[in-house]
C-alpha cells in the first residue's frame, strides 16, 4: 500500500456566496498543493454552504453547485480532492462529496443518514442513499459512479462518510467499508 498524504480543510463558507466559496476551495487546494497533500477533504456542502435551508428544494441550486464543481475540477491536477455539494440524481435531492482526481470527477458518494436535531432538518430537503447501492449519473463531464462507493486511488482504497453517517456506529458505512477492503 502506498502511503499518503491526507489533510481536511474547515472553511469559512457563506450560504450561495459562490464567489467566496470558490475562492475559499481554490485556496484550500493550492495551500494544499504547496504542502504536498495528496488527499484534501473539503466539509460537507462547501460548495454552495451547509445553511441554505428551503432553497436546497429549488432546482437551479442544483444546476449551479454542479457548475461550480466543473470549476474546482479544473483545480485538480495533480491532487485528490473530496469536494460536498448537494446533487439531484433521478429527481431527488442528496447531499454527497464528490471525489476528484487529476481534473476528473471518480464519483460521489451520497449520505446515508441524515442530521434531524436541533437546528438540523435534512430529511426536510434530501433523501438518504441506501447502503451498498451502486449508480451511474451523467454529469457534463461524463457519466460517473452515484451512490454507496469506495475509490481506489493508487492502489489506497477508500470509503466517504458524511457527518451524520460516522454517528450510527452500529451500521455507519465506515464498518461496511472497512469489511470491503478498505485502508
Amino acid at each position: 500500500m502506498n502511503v499518503k498524504r491526507i489533510a481536511g480543510a474547515a472553511l469559512n463558507q457563506t450560504p450561495i456566496d459562490w464567489l467566496n466559496n470558490f475562492g475559499n476551495i481554490s485556496m484550500a487546494i493550492a495551500d494544499a498543493k504547496a504542502e504536498g497533500v495528496e488527499l484534501l477533504l473539503l466539509p460537507e456542502l462547501c460548495i454552495t454552504g451547509y445553511g441554505c435551508e428551503d432553497l436546497f428544494l429549488s432546482d437551479w441550486l442544483y444546476e449551479k453547485a454542479l457548475a461550480e464543481l466543473y470549476k474546482v475540477v479544473e483545480l485538480t491536477d495533480n491532487i485528490t480532492v473530496g469536494v460536498g455539494l448537494p446533487v439531484k440524481y433521478e429527481g431527488v435531492n442528496y447531499n454527497t462529496l464528490c471525489m476528484v482526481a487529476d481534473k476528473k470527477i471518480l464519483g460521489f458518494s451520497a449520505k446515508q443518514f441524515l442530521a434531524n436535531d436541533g437546528v438540523h432538518y435534512e430529511p426536510r430537503w434530501f433523501r438518504p442513499w441506501p447502503k451498498n447501492k451502486q449508480a451511474t449519473i451523467d454529469t457534463a463531464l461524463g457519466l460517473v459512479p452515484f451512490g454507496d462507493l469506495i475509490y481506489e486511488i493508487d492502489q489506497v482504497k477508500i470509503g466517504v462518510e458524511i457527518c451524520e453517517d460516522a454517528w450510527h456506529e452500529n451500521d455507519r458505512p465506515a464498518i461496511r467499508h472497512q469489511e470491503k477492503g478498505i485502508h
